[in-house]
């Protein structure tokens, strides 16, 4: 499959060279460059599937910005470039239907251009729930993210917004008008915090009305942010970037908190956090599963042997065959060191013992590539225990025991408590 591209249309051949020397180094995307209207022509001709274009809004061939309307007439969205911003070019740029203008004033301005790119290609992945009753500004909030890359959902009111929340749960952000029938954006605010929190979801409020009062109310409430109307796009834009960089940086810290760094798998304190969940739920229902500790035979002399550059190496190449061999229901943690928990949920106990045994078979004959040795092959030790017992720690407890007595009895086999 082949990589997306980016075009660039900039007659200063040094910042251009800059630009693109940056680009393949930070960015996944090829580049394609032009120095004239008359090259960028040639170019859009032949390849007019770019992700995004950099334009020069005056070249020497084209001084009044005609390669902004050419670019945008093959449908390939836009970036300006500009030396000057002044009150007039400003307003000029925004009449064309770009994404946004950068002005080419210091490594900043460049540096700003590659988060602007970079936050355009997650916004392919987001969904924003566009919420008022006035169809015009519904249509241009909807055009404005669209040309910003975002899958965009618009209600006229806040019962309607319920209804698509409902359907699409893994709506990121509401922009949501304060005064509109059925449901206000208040109690909308308000039924959106009951499900999802600040964390998972942001709102930003919008609104023509005694913004003071009103926005402090909004705030209250659970909004991320409140925006007055009319607004220019800057604004909003900025606005919207922040409560969903702000978004991702919560997303990044708790699954940092709830993973493993080196396998990626669930560490141990998530694994008991949300198996107690999950152990209730099972119990209730009478759902079978079974709970398998598992242990690389002879770690420990990996480690003092070769040294724990290549026990890393193991643990990764472990997780791996991990998370390929068990089926989706699989809850799959790394406890600390060499140990291992696989949860199989919903399976009964012949199913799982199949798989269990399965798994240390596929290891064994599995070749690691490790860095300074052509490869290793290594072992693994499994306890395994099913739900018929009182409580999560007994399970544990009796995996950990069934898993001493597979080590005992010569390693490299399940043993069943």
């Amino acid at each position: 499959m082949s990589r997306e591209k980016i075009l660039i249309v900039e007659d200063n051949k040094a910042l251009s060279k800059l630009i693109v020397k940056k680009m393949q180094s930070s960015l996944d995307f090829d580049i394609d460059a032009a120095y004239s209207y008359e090259e960028a022509l040639a170019l859009v001709e032949k390849e007019k599937d770019y992700f995004v274009a950099l334009l020069d809004l005056n070249l020497p061939d084209a001084p009044e910005g005609e390669v902004v309307d050419m670019i945008l007439s093959h449908k390939i969205p836009s970036i300006v470039l500009t030396g000057s911003m002044d009150h007039e070019t400003r307003e000029k740029i925004l009449k064309k239907e770009v994404i946004d203008y950068v002005h080419k004033g210091n490594i900043d301005d460049v540096n700003y251009i590659f988060s602007l790119i970079e936050r355009l290609h997650k916004n392919r992945d987001v969904k924003v729930l566009v919420v008022d009753d006035s169809i015009v500004a519904r249509a241009q909030i909807k055009d404005f993210l669209q040309r910003h890359m975002f899958k965009v959902l618009v209600a006229a009111h806040g019962e309607e917004a319920l209804a698509f929340l409902e359907d699409n749960p893994d709506i990121k952000l509401i922009l949501t008008d304060y005064l509109m029938p059925v449901i206000d954006g208040v109690e909308l605010t308000k039924e959106v915090r009951k499900r999802y929190s600040k964390n998972e979801l942001s709102i930003i409020a919008m609104t023509a009305s005694n913004a003071e009062l009103i926005s402090a109310h909004f705030l209250k409430i659970g909004a991320n942010d409140f925006i007055n109307k009319p607004f220019s796009q800057e604004e909003i834009t900025c606005r919207i970037d922040n409560s969903l960089d702000a978004l991702e940086y919560i997303a990044t810290i708790k699954a940092m908190a709830q993973s493993d760094f080196l396998s990626g798998l669930a560490n141990r304190r998530f694994f008991f956090e949300q198996m107690q969940h999950y152990f209730k739920e099972a119990k209730e229902h009478s759902e079978p599963f079974a709970l398998g500790l598992i242990d690389i035979d002879q770690f420990k002399q990996i480690n003092d042997t070769l040294g724990h550059r290549i026990g890393d190496a193991v643990i990764v190449a472990l997780s791996e065959q991990l998370k390929n061999h068990f089926c989706d229901n699989a809850f799959i943690s790394r406890f600390g060191g060499d140990e291992f928990c696989v949860v199989l949920k919903q399976c009964d106990p012949k199913k799982a013992l199949a798989y269990f045994v399965k798994f240390t078979d596929v290891v064994s004959h599995l070749a690691i590539s490790v860095p300074e040795t052509k490869s290793l092959h290594v072992s693994v030790s499994i306890g395994v225990t099913f739900n018929d017992v009182g409580s999560l720690e007994e399970i544990v407890h009796l995996a950990d025991q069934a898993l001493y007595k597979a080590k005992q009895n010569g390693r490299n086999r399940v043993e069943v408590a």
